[in-house]
């Protein structure tokens, strides 16, 4: 898919990797972009610089998605591409508390199905539509020293496997994004990812990634190329592969203590 004169639209758009995404989408030629975020102060920065739509949104409530499809459809008409891509972290086993759990559950997995729900009934319509989830590769491989995050990323690529077999031959095209570090507040805030830090990547780079991703109509959108070797490992060998990590676990506890 070409972004040229295209409608998109990106939740977590006011910062990191949404308003990368957004920028890149407005120099490419979109027609329009609809920049949704909780923190509505900063989409509306973002959709002022590149001439686009602000919407303030918790994306782990329904009715909020469902009003960004709308708000999108009132100004423009159609949606042609949804970038589901706020996410947030939870540090911790399974001893965090049921609240972490529910709320990352809401944002980093229901998110995609309340947008889905919203945004596929116009698409299937027209037999034309673009969906694009943003995971991590934690949801490929793991991420240590947080279960909340792993299942849901986990999760987050389940569904959006799902959407891309149940649906393709409808006309709907779906692509995971699943980078390793990348320099955002998330990563900043992450307890036990310095060992993602020194491979990091610059939210602009994913953002050229995606775009490139997106042209080939890719469905795993890899910004750190190892992370498909990983895979393969793991699913070659997955005792070796856990064996491994349960060495990386020892190295990233002594980094923090």
């Amino acid at each position: 898919m070409e972004i040229r004169d295209k409608v998109a639209v990106v939740t977590g758009g006011a910062n990191g990797i949404g308003r990368a995404l957004c920028r890149n989408f407005a120099a490419g030629g979109a027609r329009a972009v609809v920049v949704a975020d909780v923190d509505g102060e900063g989409a509306a920065r973002v959709a002022s610089e590149i001439g686009g739509l602000s919407v303030a949104a918790d994306v782990g409530v329904e009715a909020d998605v469902a009003n960004i499809v709308d708000r999108a459809l009132d100004a423009h008409g159609r949606i042609d591409l949804f970038c589901s891509n706020a996410g947030i972290g939870v540090d911790g086993g399974e001893q965090a508390s049921d609240a972490d759990w529910q709320r990352i559950w809401q944002i980093n997995v229901m998110a995609h199905v309340y947008a889905a729900r919203a945004v596929l009934p116009a698409m299937l319509e027209r037999g034309d539509g673009y969906l694009l989830q943003t995971a991590s590769a934690a949801g490929l491989l793991s991420q240590i020293g947080s279960a909340p995050y792993s299942v849901t990323k986990h999760s987050a690529v389940a569904f959006a496997e799902w959407l891309a077999i149940t649906y393709g031959d409808a006309g709907i095209k779906v692509s995971c994004l699943c980078p390793q570090g990348v320099r955002t507040n998330m990563l900043e805030n992450t307890r036990g990812g310095g060992f993602l830090r020194d491979g990091a990547l610059d939210p602009e780079h994913v953002a050229d990634v995606v775009a490139a991703g997106l042209k080939d109509e890719r469905f795993l959108i890899l910004p750190h190329p190892e992370v498909a070797e990983y895979f393969r490992r793991k699913a070659g060998d997955y005792d070796r592969w856990l064996r491994g990590m349960r060495r990386l676990q020892i190295n990233v506890r002594q980094h923090l203590d």
